[in-house]
């Protein structure tokens, strides 16, 4: 049944394509599909306006240059895998980079109003990049852009070719001998079970339940859809790369983010050793110092906070930008911090320290955006593609925007004409509120042994103890949430390297003869599976 009320839809023999998501990715993707005539439905538990995609803060990358840097997409991709630690593939990350001045150009002709002077786009410096890359609106980017495609959408919606489905939640997968053929859906505020039948393009965003109160996102991107999936025989990639943003600050349920801009705009890094602002980025690491990538801002940061010559907390100088950076770049953030702490990082310095912020690893896709199920795909921050071990600032927009649109052409070249249509399963009323977390003592587990720094011995431990805890829920949705979580502690645990977002104190160094491969984990008959795949090898440009 559509939002209209009507039993049926009819849409002339098209093939039709179910997004689940309505953030970035999923509307970039149903865009997409909407502008080739492709009839698609845009399914998610809240309205777009309210979408994680909302709160991305610092810019959008792409190799425009406007500052006169003599930038170019060769950079742009030397960078991204550079900072994934050459853990991504090259066709894919060259596809996005080669694509990303013309997936902003894109977004600016929908009316994206990010910052201009002189006719031409404003580009910021981002960490782990040495040029200026990165188009913005203020610190709200996400906002701008969210709202450029909202607009977009609304016209083919109007049509009949976007049908929106806000308040529902996916329930169950159609999935059967390696093909899905649709979803069942729950709307929210009847209780109805829908069925929906073709096509399926996941954009449901991270893992966020994992670690309650730890992460910078959405409490509502739990990554159901990614355990659901998982559990129904989808495979999952590099899971144990989970990006820890290095300045962040906790507030009721999980951290508020401090971007990554009011460093690109001059904000330092700085802790009291002895007594004294030591500068610690700008010392050890003089050519980017602030500006060098997330994860190892973040390792230095918490050592920091264990020097013993040090008081522990860290702390981010802003008080000496510039009264038209704070007005023109950072307002934004500055009415954030006086919201959330009282204190007007204009004035005074703001504590900081790391933050979960984003999941590199999810299901798995290949350069077209597939998995390894026939007619699913997957785009955005739930799917593992583009960011290697390690993702660069400004990329995740990029990523989404541009991922969206790629799976929506694949799909859309691969969809069945014959699989159409929706028909009402049920009146059941079901429980439409969901926890927000996991079981205390299973988010301990991983709160505690999937760090900045980990050991064997205590991935080890957390993923028995978790196994136990799964054995004993009677709660499916807990269940599949711890299972996923099982899943990211075997994936650490089987990875014995350093490389990117993960350390490991016993095995410090980067192996690239035995671990510059793709972890991938399977699931079967209760059994969950972790081997390594080997990385394609670039093609080349032309391909």
């Amino acid at each position: 049944m559509n939002e209209s009320g009507n039993n049926t839809e009819y849409n002339g023999g098209k093939p039709e394509v179910n997004i689940i998501g309505a953030g970035l990715a999923g509307l970039s993707a149903a865009l997409t599909l909407a502008r080739m005539d492709i009839p698609c439905r845009l399914i998610s538990p809240m309205p777009s306006e309210r979408a994680q995609s909302v709160m991305a803060e610092g810019g959008i990358n792409a190799s425009l240059d406007t500052m006169g840097e003599s930038d170019s997409p060769d950079e742009h991709f030397a960078d991204t895998m550079k900072g994934g630690v050459y853990l991504a593939d090259p066709n894919a990350v060259w596809n996005l980079c080669s694509n990303a001045p013309k997936t902003v150009e894109m977004l600016c002709s929908l009316g994206a109003a990010l910052k201009m002077k002189d006719g031409k786009l404003v580009l910021r410096n981002f960490g782990g990049q040495k040029k200026k890359r990165t188009a913005y609106a203020k610190s709200s980017t996400g906002k701008i852009l969210m709202t450029a495609l909202i607009d977009a959408v609304r016209r083919y919606e109007a049509e009949g070719i976007v049908k929106r489905y806000s308040h529902h939640r996916l329930y169950s997968f159609d999935i059967a001998d390696g093909n899905c053929r649709g979803i069942d859906v729950n709307d929210l505020h009847t209780g109805r079970l829908i069925r929906m039948n073709g096509s399926v393009i996941l954009a449901s965003g991270g893992m966020n339940s994992l670690f309650p109160g730890l992460t910078t996102g959405s409490t509502v991107n739990t990554g159901d859809v990614t355990a659901m999936a998982f559990i129904n025989g989808v495979e999952i990639a590099n899971p144990e790369f989970i990006q820890y943003h290095p300045t962040t600050f906790p507030i009721t349920g999980k951290r508020c983010l401090v971007s990554e801009a009011a460093r690109g705009e001059g904000g330092r890094l700085f802790a009291l050793r002895k007594g004294e602002p030591w500068y610690f980025m700008e010392e050890k690491y003089p050519e980017l110092g602030n500006l060098m990538p997330r994860d190892v801002v973040s390792r230095e940061i918490e050592l920091v906070k264990v020097d013993k010559d040090c008081d522990g907390h860290v702390y981010l100088d802003m008080t000496g930008l510039d009264r038209l950076v704070w007005s023109d770049k950072l307002s934004d953030l500055r009415e954030e911090c006086i919201r959330f702490l009282g204190t007007d990082p204009a004035i005074k310095p703001v504590e900081v320290s790391p933050g979960i912020h984003y999941f590199m690893g999810g299901i798995n896709v290949d350069e077209k955006h597939r998995t390894n199920i026939s007619r699913l795909y997957a785009a955005g921050e739930c799917a593992c593609q583009y960011h290697g071990a390690n993702r660069l600032g400004g990329n995740s927009m990029l990523g989404a925007v541009f991922g969206g649109y790629t799976a929506a052409c694949t799909a859309a070249s691969e969809a069945d004409e014959n699989n159409t249509g929706i028909e009402e399963l049920s009146q059941c009323r079901r429980e439409i509120m969901q926890p927000v977390g996991i079981p205390d003592e299973a988010a301990k587990l991983l709160r505690d042994s999937l760090g900045i720094f980990r050991s064997g011995e205590t991935l080890e431990a957390a993923e028995e103890r978790m196994q136990e805890l799964i054995e004993g829920e009677k709660n499916e949705l807990q269940k599949r949430r711890m299972i996923l979580g099982r899943a990211v502690l075997l994936a650490a645990q089987n990875r014995k390297e350093s490389r990117g977002a993960h350390t490991r104190t016993d095995y410090p160094e980067k192996d690239d003869v035995n671990f510059r491969r793709t972890t991938i984990v399977t699931y079967s008959e209760k059994e969950i599976t972790v081997s390594l795949r080997d990385i394609p090898e670039k093609r080349g440009e032309s391909g």
